[in-house]
């Protein structure tokens, strides 16, 4: 799971195919995957890529922590695990009235 990074502040119309040629400097791009909103199918500005080993994800970070995407500062970092927030969110069972 080392191996998967976020890419976040992302120029709206980034595309797969642009990530995917931008750390395969890295080394081999196993997958990409752009966060989009459900409803208007637009870019939500963030996406994960997976690279095929740990030593070739903690190059991207080098290579694009706080590198220039058409004139925007994207954030590069390995993707913490997703939380598990249970079946109605993560406050669920916790309200006061």
């Amino acid at each position: 799971m080392d191996n998967k990074l976020y890419i976040g502040n992302l120029p709206f119309d980034t595309t797969e195919e642009d990530l995917r040629t931008m750390f395969a400097q890295a080394g081999t791009v196993v997958s990409v995957s752009l966060i989009k909103d459900r409803d208007t199918g637009r870019s939500r500005g963030f996406g994960f890529v997976e690279l095929s080993t740990q030593a070739e994800a903690e190059k991207g970070v080098s290579l694009f922590n706080n590198s220039l995407l058409a004139n925007r500062t994207i954030k590069v970092n390995i993707a913490r695990p997703k939380e598990d927030k249970g079946k109605f969110g993560k406050h669920s069972g916790s309200r006061r009235y």
